[in-house]
C-alpha cells in the first residue's frame, strides 16, 4: 500500500518541562502525517468537507517506544492499511535522525456523510487516486 514520510523539527511548545515531547503531541504528528499523505495524492480534507464529507478518527492506538525531545528532527512514516470502504486505517512509524523507532501507531477514521451524519463508502475519486 501507499507510503509517505514527512519530517518534523519538534518545537518548544511541544515539550513538558523535562523537554520530552508531551505525551499527546503524538496524535497531531500522526495527522500531519495523513494529511500530507493524502494531498501527495491530490486530495485535501478542505476540498472532502466542501463536497460533504467528514473524516473524523474512531480509533488511534499508540506505542510508545521511546522519547523525541525539543528540537529533535522526527520522520513521521504513513502507510494504508488496506484498500479503504467506509474506514480508512492509516498505520505510523516516528523515527528519530538516528533511525531509532520511537513510536509505532494506527488510526482507523470513518467516511461521514455530513448531510446525513451516517457512514458512507469511500469516494470514488479517493479509489482511484489509490490505483495510480
Amino acid at each position: 500500500m501507499k507510503i509517505d514520510e514527512i519530517q518534523i523539527r519538534v518545537r518548544y511548545g511541544e515539550t513538558d518541562q523535562m523537554g520530552v515531547v508531551y505525551h499527546g503531541n503524538y496524535a497531531l504528528y500522526l495527522e500531519m502525517g495523513r494529511i500530507e499523505w493524502l494531498r501527495k495524492l491530490g486530495i485535501s480534507y478542505k476540498s472532502m468537507e466542501e463536497n460533504g464529507i467528514m473524516l473524523p478518527v474512531v480509533s488511534l492506538n499508540i506505542n510508545y517506544k521511546k522519547s523525541a525531545g525539543y528540537d529533535d528532527v522526527i520522520n513521521v512514516k504513513t502507510q494504508l492499511k488496506n484498500k479503504p470502504a467506509a474506514k480508512i486505517e492509516f498505520e505510523y512509524e516516528i523515527t528519530n535522525q538516528e533511525g531509532e523507532i520511537l513510536t509505532i501507531a494506527n488510526t482507523t477514521l470513518v467516511f461521514i456523510d455530513m448531510k446525513t451524519n451516517r457512514p458512507i463508502r469511500a469516494p470514488q475519486y479517493i479509489l482511484d487516486a489509490l490505483e495510480d
